[in-house]
């Protein structure tokens, strides 16, 4: 758009909207969403209760994506830095209580770049995760601050960063409405929430799914297909399914992206290049999971709708983000060495 249809639209805008503000929106792609949740009492201590990294990428609702506290990816530098700004706002906000910041991080250049999505002075969904990871009653030290109660006299003094990874996962009611679109996006669909734990991020993440009642398979074969600016990952995820003893098929595009790395790779028809395609061999048994990201837009979102109704009708397990098929892949590789923790004793550890 150039400067002057922009300067003539943002014009209109003012004019239809009288005495309310326009509200420009900007929208980052391929950044990682965080949640950080705190409490700050009224002496002006500010107690980070945990950072949340989300697997889906920023843009899917954060009560759709799954997160991992501590985060998994993210670098120390970017922790703390996040950390930091999130009680200097609560600090200059004055909240007496818990109050949730919600970030993305977007790597430009090789640099972290942090920016700020909304900043809540309450409690928010992840305060029961992340009381239940960190054993601390997030709620009830946040209800004794607002009463007067100083974090040093609860006792609250350290911050706790647990030595396993906890995962919440979404649940959601998909199988419930046939024919509905799986895909994730900024509408909340999901209806509740589990939890995984374990001593890698991929065994909290297989237990959260589990949770879920999402079953990952542990053989057969996986179907992707994916957008352009996800086909470099793709091929890592590809390599990882192959390593795993999977047979892989994609669409014309992305199975000449595998193939180009040395993986192999069969091709099959969309829908609209004629049968056998890919909605066939899903109605067949022949698909055991889906891989399946599209760009934002209406036409791309429509022309693959099938593929994740049918796979959705098939019982098929289906990644609509290139990160929770990352995050699956992960998770498969711990499926056949599974543990049980003790939540109590798992607190224990952080004494």
């Amino acid at each position: 758009m150039s400067s002057a249809t922009w300067s003539a639209t943002c014009a209109k805008a003012v004019k239809v909207s009288h005495d309310s503000p326009v509200l420009l929106d900007r929208f980052l792609n391929d950044a990682i969403e965080c949640d950080v949740d705190c409490i700050r009492d009224s002496e002006g201590q500010t107690f980070i209760g945990g950072v949340m990294e989300h697997i889906e990428q920023a843009g899917v609702h954060s009560g759709d994506s799954a997160c991992s506290l501590p985060p998994y990816s993210l670098s120390a530098e970017t922790v703390t830095e996040i950390k930091r700004q999130t009680a200097a706002m609560a600090q200059a906000l004055n909240v007496v209580g818990l109050m949730n910041v919600q970030f993305a991080i977007q790597n430009i250049e090789g640099q972290d770049v942090i920016y700020v999505l909304e900043v809540n002075p309450r409690a928010s969904r992840t305060v029961p995760f992340v009381s239940k990871a960190t054993g601390i009653q997030l709620a009830k030290v946040a209800a004794r601050c607002m009463v007067g109660q100083s974090l040093a006299s609860q006792g609250i003094t350290k911050e706790v960063t647990p030595p396993y990874f906890s995962v919440k996962e979404a649940v959601f009611p998909f199988v419930k409405f046939p024919g509905v679109d799986t895909i994730l996006g900024p509408e909340m669909k999901s209806t509740g929430e589990v939890m995984g734990v374990g001593k890698t991020f991929g065994e909290a993440f297989v237990k959260s799914q589990l949770g879920a009642g999402t079953k990952l398979p542990t053989s057969g074969r996986v179907f992707l297909t994916v957008k352009n600016n996800d086909k470099p990952r793709a091929v890592e995820v590809a390599r990882a399914l192959a390593a795993l003893k999977f047979e892989l098929v994609a669409t014309k595009g992305t199975a000449a992206t595998i193939r180009e790395a040395g993986i192999d790779c069969v091709t099959v028809n969309k829908v609209t290049e004629g049968r056998p395609h890919v909605v066939d061999m899903i109605k067949n048994n022949e698909i055991a999971l889906v891989i399946n990201t599209v760009e934002e837009r209406r036409n791309a979102i429509a022309d693959s709708r099938q593929i994740r109704t049918s796979a959705l009708l098939a019982r098929v397990t289906t990644f609509t983000t290139i990160a929770g098929a990352e995050a699956a892949v992960e998770g498969m590789k711990h499926l056949d060495n599974l543990n049980v923790y003790s939540v109590q004793e798992l607190h224990a550890q952080l004494g």
